[in-house]
Formats: structure tokens, C-alpha cells, sequence
């Protein structure tokens, strides 16, 4: 049978023909993409005219179909339901694939073409999209390292495959670690505080692991987990989060320490080779930050008044329980608190959270309104595991937008957390339509049992969703701005605006409702839920900066630093900011910090949520101040930021949409950082 990542598919937005796809595939069309990309690569340099856009660029733009219609698919299958076959398999191919964009971005040759035609940008008569792309071009290859001399670019490649092996394996034993580590209980009254739909999902994944009668806590990416504000056993508590603070420490295979300090390591010496004092200052060199320096101070200003709040709040828990507070207890009490100075509940809000009615009610609706864009769930195109879904986007004059696809349930063989990634990108240069998918993490529960979000995996699924939005909506010329192909210190923005549709009265009118009587949240909750919207934002912030710096801290040594104790250094990286509060762990520790020491391109970059959530809470004030979810702002912010992709500067586009730079005093307010 041929290969089906050799030819387009041929169904509808050319979703990849996933009943055609066996794991054997793969291999043979990574293999033959790559040759012929590098067939490709040679035929633009082998030219002896003159380097042109026609001859250099568009073909350049043109190269490597076949392996981008196998990676796509790959690289989604090993994070979303990966195999023994494709984790194998991906632990071989990952140095191979490292060599492979080395061998076109270290092509001298190419280079050169491409220094010519960005040499003669000034007098050149392209349009700004294509002018842009000879830009990023150059850029990325200059900060690639195609300057370098012969045997600086053969040291360069040993490190690039030596890194793509490390963060693999990071990945893999992360993933093996978080499911050896989900929680067994014993008896359903240690579970007492979680719903039905909650504990009927604990049993239901203790079955699938032959654990029957048991019950099985499953953990999540961050270090705290969902279950800890609900569980009224404190020792339960304690179990679930010593699991998620001990993935990667506890010795043997899966043992990340080590992974994490080579990591840091090479990282450094590459960086030094190509100019750098340290891996943050090569990676913000091509980000809005520009310099680690602009990132510290930002990190450096919020980092005291959110520990301040922290303490403050921290008192207040041990107030009420009259006991130590442990890190483990703080979700716990904190509802506690927020029930008794807010009358806040959150969950309260589940019933009001079915599954079904937020997607539809809730996240589609908001969309249609402000974009008038349909959703039509189509049964007939095949995907990639039984769960997922599959909807035509249309605008409302009938014209596609492209599919839209969720992966909405844990299993074992999913990586944690949320995200989004393309299955088609769209280009007009290459014909192609859009395909956007959105994974989460929710516990399935039973058959035939309801699924209740809580109010935080509502809060990712609009989150999420802003993402897909923002590859829904571009339209470019060239495959290298499609979708979210944009600065990754700007790519949260857009997801970040779309969260505050979830309590616009509108919206939440529209989908809130008991999934068992019909009725709607009342509204005096959501009023107290904003009444109490800057509550235990001084733990949340905490826990999100503190992260942010250990990242930094990673990537700000230099190839001469010794660094040999994971523990110490993380440590010492949070007492040097004030963060070092047993009560408020960082969101992840350096073993488990899978958008850091995996392939999720965040190292160096995990600042990038509070420095894009600038823009948007100064959107979210735009908004507001202009008539909320309208047709007229929403397609104002499709045409003007979300429908040009990676095409211009992420800052301009901001410009255009907004008519000004950010200010940073909305993210004061909304943090209580004042």
C-alpha cells in the first residue's frame, strides 16, 4: 500500500487520513521527506542566477511537504496518544530531525542567496508580507548560526542532536513518572469532597489499570492538582501533592536531574558558540523582550508585591483553619476563605459546567458573536483516537473557515496539560485549508455518566480555544506566518483575551446551567466570583513567577557555571527573589518543567504569559470600554491581529488593533499588584 504521507490527502480540508496511518508509516516518510526537502534545498542553490524571491524563496517556502505532513501527525500522536512503537521511534528520529533542519539552516549556500536578497530589502519592490519573510529568514538563520565558520557548525550540530535526545527523553520520563506516580486509593470515603462525576472517573481509570474497587487520582502537568481544593482528608492531600512534587526526583530510569542539568548545560555552550552570553540572551534576542535584562526587571517588579500578597494570604488560611497551612492545604482552605469572605464557592459552579453546554453555549457562542463564524460537528472525517471530535468552522456567509478538532479527556498515553497545535496550516502560496486541534486533561468519567468541568478547566478550555482561534483566522501568503507562527512572548495573547468571554454575562447566561434542572447560575455567584476576582492572586502570581525565574535562572548561566544540585539551585533561584515560601511551590519544579526541559519551545520563554497577558489585559480593558462581544470589535480584532498570523511584527499588529502601546497599569489592577 502507498504511503499515505506521500500524496496530499485527498478528504475534505485535507484532514490526514488517519484510518489509512499505521505506526510503521512513519518512519519511511520521515526518511523520504527529508532526502527530498534536501533535494529541494540544493536545486536553489545549485542556480547560477542571481538569488531572486522567485528563485529562493518561494521554493524555499515550497520545500518539505512530505515531512511536514508526517511531523505534524507524528509529533501530535506522541503527545496526545503515544504508543511503545512511536516513543521509540521518536527517540531515534529526534537527532535525526535536529541534523535535518541543521542541514538547511546551517547551508552556507542558502545563507548567502538569502544575505543577498535581505541586503537589497531597501531597493527592493516586494510587498510588506513578502519583504517580512526575507526579514525572519535572515534572522533565524543568523541566529541559527549559519555564519559560523566549518568546525564551529559541526560543534553546533553535535550540540542541536545531543539536545533533541535530551529533551526526548525529559519528555518520555515525565510521562512515564506521572503515571506511575497517580494516586491509589483505597476506600471511596477518603475521597469524601469530590462529586460523583469526580470519583466515578477515579474508579473508572483504577479499572483501566486493573485496579478494580480501587480508586486512582491521576496528576496533572502543574505541581498542584484540581483535586486539592475539594479533598477534605488532609493526608490524601498531602499523598497527591508529595506525587506531583516527586516526578523526576525518586531515582532509577525516570530520574530527570540529570537530564535537566546536561540540558542546561549544552544549552549554554551552544549559546556561547553562537555569541551569547547565556540561552536566555539568544533566545530573547528574536522575542519583543529582546534581552533577559527586560525580562528580569519586569519578573523583578511584580515578584515582591505578589510575595507580600502571598504572606498576607497565608496568615488569613491559618486564621480560619487555626493550624499550619501546608503547601498542601492551601487550595483546601483558600475556598474556605474565599467562602467566607466572598460567599464564593467554586465548586458550586460545576453542575452549572456540563461539558457539552460550555463548548456549544459558551465557547462557540462567544465566537459566533463576535465573529460569526458556525460550528457544524462532522461524524464522517477520521481521527486520531475515539474521543475526538471533529467541527466545520464556516463564516456567516457560508464561506470555510477550515475544521476545528478537540481531544477533551485524560488517558495514560497523553502528555499533561493543554494545548493547541495544526494539523493543516494554512497558505495561500501552497493551496492549503486549516486544521486547528485543542487538547486537555479532563478526567473522563463513567459511561453514561455527565461531564462536569471545573471552573478551571472551563477557564482552559476559552484559553485554549483563543489559540485556535488565532490559527483559524490567519490568512497569509507564505506557510512560515501561518496560524500562531509568531513570537512565542506574544503567541499567548490571543488566548488570554478569548478567557474573558467566560463570565461575560452574555456568554455565561448561555451555557451556564444545572445540567440536571435546566436552571441557570444564579447570578449572585458570578457577582461574588467578581467581587473576588483579585482573591489569592498573591499565591497565583507567586507560583507563576517563581517558575517564570527558575526558568531564567536555567538559562541565564554560563557555558564557565557549574551547576551540579538541581534542588540547590532551584532553591537559591527563589530565595534571591523573595519566592522561597514553603507554602507556595513554584507551578513546576525544574524535573517536571515540561515547557522548558521538553520540546514545547518555552525555555527561556515561560516569562511569556505574564509578559503577553500586559497586552491582554489591556485588551480586555479595550474591550470593555467599546461595547464588549459585538460583530464590529470582533472583527476588528480578527482583521487587525489574529487574521495576519506571524506576517508582521506581533507589536505592530498590536498597534494597529489597539492604536497605542499596552500599559502595564490593567495587569496591576487585575493582579492587586499596586
Amino acid at each position: 500500500m502507498t504511503n499515505p504521507f506521500f500524496e496530499p490527502s485527498t478528504l475534505p480540508f485535507g484532514m490526514p487520513a488517519f484510518a489509512d496511518i499505521a505506526d510503521e508509516h512513519y518512519a519511511p516518510a520521515f526518511e523520504e521527506g527529508m532526502r527530498q526537502q534536501l533535494e529541494e534545498i540544493a536545486a536553489i542553490t545549485a542556480q547560477s542566477d542571481s538569488p531572486t524571491f522567485e528563485n529562493t524563496m518561494i521554493p524555499l517556502e515550497r520545500s518539505g511537504q512530505i515531512l511536514e505532513r508526517a511531523a505534524i501527525v507524528f509529533f501530535n500522536k506522541t503527545s496526545a496518544d503515544s504508543n511503545a512503537a512511536t516513543d521509540t521511534l521518536e527517540e531515534e528520529i529526534a537527532p535525526k530531525f535536529a541534523a535535518h533542519r541543521d542541514a538547511i539552516n546551517l547551508n552556507s549556500d542558502l545563507y548567502g542567496r538569502i544575505q543577498l536578497l535581505h541586503d537589497g530589502l531597501d531597493s527592493s519592490e516586494l510587498d510588506a508580507e513578502a519583504r517580512y519573510l526575507v526579514e525572519r529568514y535572515f534572522t533565524e538563520f543568523t541566529l541559527s548560526g549559519a555564519g559560523l565558520s566549518d568546525d564551529e557548525k559541526a560543534t553546533l550540530r553535535d550540540y542541536n542532536s545531543r539536545l533533541s535526545s535530551l529533551t526526548t527523553k525529559f519528555e518520555k520520563n515525565l510521562l512515564a513518572d506521572t503515571n506511575d506516580l497517580a494516586v491509589v486509593v483505597d476506600s471511596v470515603d477518603e475521597l469524601d469532597g469530590l462529586e460523583a462525576s469526580e470519583i466515578s472517573a477515579a474508579a473508572s481509570a483504577a479499572a483501566e489499570r486493573g485496579l478494580t474497587g480501587k480508586y486512582l487520582i491521576t496528576l496533572i502537568l502543574p505541581t498542584n492538582q484540581p483535586h486539592l481544593s475539594v479533598l477534605r482528608n488532609a493526608d490524601v492531600r498531602g499523598r497527591v501533592l508529595a506525587a506531583s512534587r516527586s516526578r523526576g526526583i525518586r531515582g532509577g530510569e525516570c530520574d530527570n536531574r540529570a537530564l535537566v542539568l546536561e540540558i542546561a548545560r549544552v544549552r549554554s555552550q551552544r549559546a556561547a558558540l553562537l555569541g551569547f552570553e547565556s540561552h536566555a540572551a539568544w533566545v530573547t534576542a528574536d522575542e519583543t523582550a529582546q534581552n533577559p535584562q527586560r525580562v528580569a526587571d519586569m519578573l523583578g517588579t511584580l515578584a515582591p508585591a505578589a510575595a507580600r500578597n502571598a504572606r498576607a494570604e497565608h496568615s488569613a488560611l491559618e486564621k480560619l483553619a487555626g493550624t499550619e497551612v501546608t503547601a498542601a492545604d492551601w487550595a483546601y482552605y483558600s475556598e474556605k476563605v474565599r467562602a467566607e469572605q466572598y460567599s464564593v464557592d467554586t465548586t458550586q459552579m460545576r453542575p452549572y459546567f456540563e461539558a457539552e453546554r460550555v463548548l456549544r453555549d459558551g465557547v462557540f457562542f462567544a465566537a459566533t458573536k463576535l465573529y460569526g463564524v458556525t460550528f457544524s460537528e462532522r461524524y464522517d472525517l477520521p481521527t486520531y483516537h475515539p474521543d475526538v471530535r471533529v467541527f466545520e468552522v464556516t463564516n456567516d456567509d457560508g464561506s470555510p473557515v477550515g475544521l476545528y478538532t478537540l481531544d477533551l479527556y485524560t488517558r495514560d498515553s497523553k502528555r499533561g496539560g493543554a494545548w493547541m497545535n495544526s494539523l493543516i496550516s494554512q497558505s495561500e502560496l501552497l493551496g492549503h485549508p486549516v486544521i486547528v486541534t485543542n487538547n486537555l486533561n479532563v478526567p473522563k468519567p463513567g459511561a453514561g455518566e455527565t461531564t462536569l468541568l471545573t471552573y478551571d478547566e472551563v477557564n482552559t478550555l476559552f484559553h485554549e480555544f483563543g489559540h485556535a482561534l488565532h490559527g483559524l483566522f490567519a490568512r497569509v501568503t507564505y506557510p512560515k506566518f501561518s496560524g500562531t507562527n509568531t513570537y512565542r512572548d506574544f503567541v499567548e495573547f490571543p488566548s488570554q483575551v478569548n478567557e474573558m468571554w467566560m463570565l461575560w454575562p452574555e456568554v455565561l447566561d448561555n451555557y451556564a446551567k444545572h445540567y440536571e434542572t435546566g436552571e441557570p447560575m444564579p447570578r449572585e455567584i458570578v457577582e461574588r466570583i467578581h467581587a473576588s476576582a483579585a482573591f489569592n492572586e498573591g499565591f497565583l502570581t507567586s507560583e507563576y513567577l517563581a517558575a517564570a525565574l527558575i526558568d531564567q535562572a536555567w538559562h541565564r548561566i554560563s557555558a564557565d557555571d557549574d551547576v551540579t544540585d538541581v534542588a540547590a539551585f532551584e532553591a537559591q533561584a527563589l530565595a534571591d527573589v523573595g519566592l522561597n515560601n514553603p507554602a507556595v511551590p513554584p507551578r513546576y519544579s525544574s524535573t517536571y518543567f515540561q515547557h522548558i526541559f521538553a520540546n514545547s519551545a518555552y525555555d527561556a520563554g515561560y516569562y511569556s504569559y505574564i509578559w503577553s497577558e500586559v497586552l491582554d489585559a489591556d485588551t480586555v480593558e479595550w474591550f470593555t470600554n467599546n461595547g464588549g462581544l459585538t460583530r464590529e470589535n470582533g472583527d476588528r480584532f480578527r482583521t487587525l491581529l489574529l487574521g495576519v498570523g506571524g506576517s508582521k511584527n506581533p507589536l505592530e499588529a498590536f498597534r494597529d488593533f489597539r492604536g497605542q502601546d499596552a500599559e502595564l497599569q490593567p495587569l496591576l489592577n487585575r493582579r492587586g499588584l499596586n
